[in-house]
């Protein structure tokens, strides 16, 4: 018969064994044999350590805005028409108080803010304002959208979850691969369910509603038939799904924070909408959203 495989090995060679699997051990773990840390690798030189987490800036020099018709200001000042001046993030005006103003003062922020947001935009224009934001070396980026991909004609045109995480993780490689310094303020979108409940008890506002804004919530606004009802919730629902993404994204960036819902759960009023169309912020809901904007980049971390 042939020999046994399983031939017992002379005591020496297992102690020898022993000794190179220690040995082996301590090569990969940075120890010596004996578990003390070895301060060198077996190539002489010490094993990198991981780099640190970099500190967030409460008080950063410059700021971009990119984003939709609320951070355009759109009917804030007039019917229909965009206000840039009054924007949360980048606007002069003294009433609101803009981020940029709060962080830099009146004088800087003119001359190191920069509004790139399109009223209209949705999550897939994101991108585009991202590499055009990327340019001005900001030190501070906001983003604010996503109602837009809410507000469409019917539910079944509302943008699918997948289509909007896959934009807005495209938009923020745009700006990493030009700004990778850049910090990143991410807000919530807005509970569009909540500003129809306010702005559906003003006559007027409901009469610009029905020009054709964000029919897909404010589409007949006193039906409170089960067909309307479902579809109101359908589009909340869909916001909450989009903000899941807005901060399951944003986590993933070191030097990106999201407002922790905190715009989503604001409860405008009547007095924060716009006098206009009572949807859109109006100079009052803009000074909140600043507000909110401004405490989440001061914060010494970001929300819960």
């Amino acid at each position: 018969m042939p020999e046994r495989a399983s031939r017992r090995r002379p005591r020496g060679a297992a102690v020898t064994l022993t000794a190179v699997a220690l040995a082996a051990s301590a090569a990969l773990t940075g120890c010596s044999s004996d578990g003390t840390p070895a301060p060198r690798s077996a190539a002489g030189t010490r094993s990198p350590s991981p780099s640190p987490t970099p500190a967030w800036d409460a008080s950063p020099a410059s700021v971009a805005a990119v984003g939709d018709s609320i951070t355009r200001g759109f009917d804030a000042c007039s019917v229909l028409a965009d206000c840039p001046e009054v924007s949360w993030a980048t606007g002069t005006d003294g009433r609101v108080r803009s981020l940029a103003v709060r962080l830099l003062g009146v004088s800087k922020a003119a001359s190191h803010s920069w509004n790139h947001a399109v009223s209209g935009a949705r999550m897939a224009q994101l991108p585009e304002q991202m590499a055009l934001a990327a340019k001005d070396r900001p030190e501070l980026v906001t983003v604010m959208i996503g109602a837009n991909d809410a507000c469409r004609d019917s539910v079944r045109l509302m943008t699918p979850v997948a289509d909007f995480r896959t934009s807005f993780e495209a938009s923020m490689r745009q700006l990493r691969a030009a700004a990778p310094r850049s910090q990143v303020y991410v807000s919530s979108v807005p509970d569009l369910k909540r500003l129809w409940s306010t702005g559906r008890e003003n006559p007027l506002g409901k009469q610009i509603w029905k020009l054709g804004i964000c029919r897909s919530m404010l589409a007949d606004a006193d039906d409170m038939g089960p067909t309307a009802v479902a579809r109101r919730d359908a589009v909340r629902e869909r916001v909450v799904a989009y903000n899941e993404v807005l901060r399951d994204v944003c986590a993933r960036d070191e030097r990106c924070r999201y407002d922790g819902g905190a715009v989503f759960d604001y409860r405008f009023t009547g007095e924060q909408l716009s006098e206009w169309d009572w949807f859109h912020p109006g100079r009052n809901g803009q000074a909140r959203l600043a507000e909110i904007a401004y405490r989440t980049v001061t914060a010494a971390g970001p929300p819960a």
